[in-house]
């Protein structure tokens, strides 16, 4: 069997980890497995479906770069008679074959409750640092952080941008922040790891403390939240998303039965608990 994948991006740390696992369970279950980095680009994914098709794959891995310009991705795989399924970000789509990811409300909710529990107060002034726009990770973590702050009023958001998910940019976003609002930032809520850690090396340059949290658990944000540079971060599985993603393509292509959706947990990884999640992988 032969099946071909495209990502948003192979160039962080959580991409590549389930580029990685993939590959792994390729080889375990005989399965014939290339994979296709995006760049952070629905179109370029678009032209990687297209080749996959022309290639005569048997199934489509599909991790979405934007929610709305990936549908593209489906109904040609839909068109060619390919089952396609989602993993980690979702499309708008309902032609989708499958889709294997966490709940990213919960997500953003989970994170936001964790930074005002941490704080002991509810009146803060937070900046919030947002994944790539349009993409489902950052629409619906918005969200979820919304959701909890409509129940603190007196929690302001100062400033909120997107830094692509990625840690020069946020540290960049920071910096700028930093000698706009200077000391009235009590906190920072990123959408991801790599981002709440830019934005760590923008603080501890201007010489101060700020508490960052992050969503992923990434290699150096479990060793961040050891060592008090971040107060926690929301493990997302990596392994288990593209994993159940694989076993759904396999079983469509064999015309078995499947979940439609499959969902998985974030886990909250704080300094009592981050050992667990050293060398995950």
């Amino acid at each position: 069997m032969k099946i071909g994948a495209t990502y948003y991006t192979l160039q962080t740390e959580f991409c590549m980890r389930m580029d990685n696992a993939a590959k792994k369970w390729a080889k375990n279950n005989g399965v014939n497995y290339k994979s296709y980095d995006g760049n952070n680009d629905a179109a370029t994914q678009l032209d990687q479906v297209e080749t996959m098709i022309a290639d005569g794959v048997d199934a489509i891995i599909l991790n979405p770069q934007d929610a709305d310009a990936c549908s593209a991705c489906v109904n040609a795989a839909v068109k060619a008679g390919i089952p396609i399924v989602g993993v980690n970000t979702m499309v708008n789509n309902d032609k989708l074959t499958g889709f294997c990811g966490s709940q990213d409300v919960s997500a953003g909710e989970e994170i936001m409750k964790y930074m005002i529990q941490y704080m002991n107060k509810d009146a803060l002034n937070i900046v919030v640092i947002e994944g790539p726009m349009g993409q489902s990770a950052q629409l619906q973590r918005i969200e979820g952080i919304n959701n909890v702050l409509r129940d603190y009023p007196k929690i302001q958001i100062l400033a909120q941008n997107t830094a692509n998910w990625s840690r020069s940019e946020a540290m960049t976003l920071m910096e700028t922040w930093i000698t706009t609002h200077g000391d009235k930032i009590d906190a920072v809520v990123a959408e991801n790891d790599e981002m709440a850690l830019g934005a760590r090396e923008a603080i501890e340059a201007a010489g101060m403390d700020i508490p960052c949290i992050g969503i992923d658990g990434i290699t150096d944000a479990v060793s961040a939240v050891g060592n008090g540079k971040m107060i926690a971060s929301d493990f997302q599985n990596a392994e288990g998303q593209i994993s159940g993603a694989l076993e759904t393509a396999v079983k469509a292509v064999k015309g078995e039965k499947f979940e439609k959706e499959e969902w998985i947990p974030f886990e909250m990884i704080t300094p009592k608990n981050y050992k667990d999640y050293q060398n995950r992988y």
